[in-house]
């Protein structure tokens, strides 16, 4: 009787330690593939947002193939207007930004001036701004400003030095946006040729049309939001006589595709602004709280209602995701990095062995959107 029962008091043993090692590999598999991203950043940032803005346009590549254009036609098509946005974009931002730049000096010297008001307020910090001031006097002031001037001439170098590069990525993200889409379905065919069964055909497919889908609807949502919140905070900033409201504006917009950072850097911003340009300290205070209540208003109100319950994210594992890409791949990884958790979490809502990371990617109160996906999944398997 005891020999019978030895295989059975093993089994388990066996079983735990087998899944030992299982956990050290998946640790260090994850380790490898987070330090792979840092170095190959330069190459996987434009791939990786290609491969994003193929999967927003390809709906719509799809609905001019249906008008009767082909592939490749409709592709030149959508490339040409978007790099014709991004050209009257960038036009409309260069002026504003080289007067900015050309003012840099005075903006400094101007900002150095209010934090001394600022300092003269308490008395006791007042008497150790006199004191620092003293010992300033004696020191040569010529080459105290030519030393800035170099560190400022210093800093334009390093920028004009990256430039190349980045308009590099940005030509080789364009090129081969462009052959995705004039390529058409052919990646899904491929995916349909080495699946092995005819349903996991059908899984595939449905997967990749949903996640296009998805990723279409909130990038469009996302964007028509961000741009009415543009409006807003431009106008906002005219009528409180902030210079370049309609640049402040292009900001808003363009920050507010960063979740949570945007919103904050936009705060930050406007109210240094606002500080180095108005006169008063109140009226800073006021430009920054304009700014805050606006956007307050977007994220916890507007967003919400436009954006599908099927679209909300954790906005913990969001504000996670978007310091980790910021961190790997900069200000790019701050733009991909909630698009690509949309994508992750179609992906997991039509496997079932992920439905638990895709219910842990969504937001609180979003669980039915899992069983919805699932009974459509069954409508189209049947």
């Amino acid at each position: 009787m005891s020999d019978s029962h030895e295989p059975a008091t093993a089994e388990p043993k066996e079983t735990h330690a087998a899944l030992a090692p299982c956990w050290a590999v998946v640790g260090i598999f994850l380790m490898l593939f987070v330090a792979g991203l840092a170095y190959a950043r330069a190459f996987l940032m434009p791939v990786v947002l290609a491969l994003l803005l193929q999967l927003v346009f390809s709906p719509l590549r799809r609905q001019m193939e249906r008008m009767g254009l082909s592939a490749g036609l409709s592709a030149g098509i959508i490339m040409a207007t978007l790099v014709g946005v991004l050209t009257l974009g960038a036009a409309s931002l260069a002026v504003p930004a080289r007067d900015w730049i050309a003012r840099a000096p005075d903006i400094s010297y101007e900002l150095r001036e209010k934090i001394e008001q600022i300092r003269g307020t308490t008395e006791t910090v007042q008497d150790a701004a006199e004191q620092i001031d003293e010992i300033a006097e004696g020191e040569d002031e010529p080459g105290v400003q030519r030393v800035k001037v170099e560190e400022e001439g210093g800093g334009a170098l390093s920028l004009a030095l990256s430039l190349p590069g980045i308009l590099a990525q940005v030509v080789f993200t364009l090129v081969l946006l462009f052959f995705l889409l004039a390529s058409g379905d052919m990646f899904h065919e491929k995916l349909v040729h080495v699946m092995p069964t005819f349903h996991d055909k059908r899984r595939a497919i449905r997967v990749a049309y949903d996640i296009e889908r998805k990723l279409s609807r909130y990038l469009l949502t996302i964007t028509a939001i961000n741009a009415g919140l543009g409006v807003a905070i431009g106008a906002a900033m005219w009528w409180l006589q902030m210079p370049n409201p309609a640049l402040l504006g292009i900001a808003a917009f363009l920050l507010n595709f960063i979740p949570y950072l945007g919103a904050l850097l936009g705060v930050l911003g406007s109210g240094l602004i606002a500080f180095v340009t108005l006169e008063t300290l109140e009226q800073s205070a006021v430009v920054a709280a304009v700014y805050f209540i606006i956007t307050s208003l977007e994220g916890q109100v507007v967003t919400p209602v436009l954006v599908g319950r099927s679209l909300r994210l954790n906005p913990v594992v969001v504000f996670l995701s978007v310091t980790l890409f910021a961190w790997l791949w900069s200000v790019v990884g701050m733009l991909v990095a909630t698009p690509l958790l949309v994508a992750a979490r179609t992906f997991c809502d039509h496997i079932p062995a992920l439905h638990g990371v895709g219910h842990f990617l969504s937001a609180r109160g979003d669980e039915g959107t899992r069983d919805e996906t699932e009974q459509a999944g069954h409508r189209g398997h049947d």
